[in-house]
């Protein structure tokens, strides 16, 4: 397996069906249609004007594998050194590392870019990803009760963080 940056021309289609089949099948993503190649533009350019970092696993044949990044946690300044990360992988490679180098790469990735506090929020009734996020450090921070409606019930998202050693010299601006 190895890591790469990810790319809107190499890799939006393949990150949108690990997206659209977590929508479609999972509670991990709390959406409910499928997103189209078009949306993926604005993602990708969100990620690129803020230098937030799209992490990939490929494997050989260079088949991505799964991805991770984080995003914006919160618009107020204040918030700037707090980050919201995501990790999927695809359905045929649950099970095997990939999630946990992802988020190896991405944690990695943060302190390199001074975040402070990582936030994952995590559909409670997902254990693999609780699970996951425990052993990588993060604790519990809280959950909101019957915060989203999906598959015809509701669902407890569960906020998952892992505080960082980073920045070394926090200013406000």
């Amino acid at each position: 397996m190895q890591f790469i940056h990810c790319q809107f021309d190499s890799h939006a289609q393949a990150i949108l069906d690990i997206l659209n089949e977590a929508i479609v099948h999972s509670t991990a993503l709390y959406d409910y249609k499928p997103r189209t190649l078009a949306s993926m533009r604005g993602w990708f350019q969100s990620k690129h004007d803020n230098r937030f970092p799209v992490i990939g696993a490929i494997d050989a044949d260079g088949t991505l594998l799964g991805f991770a990044s984080y995003g914006t946690f919160r618009a107020w300044p204040a918030y700037k050194y707090t980050v919201e990360h995501s990790v999927y992988v695809h359905k045929h490679h649950r099970g095997k590392g990939v999630g946990l180098q992802l988020m190896q790469q991405l944690i990695a990735a943060a302190r390199t870019n001074q975040v402070h506090v990582m936030v994952g929020g995590i559909d409670i009734a997902n254990t693999g990803s609780v699970m996951l996020h425990e052993k990588l450090g993060f604790t519990h921070a809280g959950t909101i009760a019957q915060a989203a409606y999906k598959f015809g019930r509701w669902l407890d998202l569960g906020f998952y963080q892992l505080v960082l050693d980073t920045p070394q010299q926090p200013v406000e601006d």
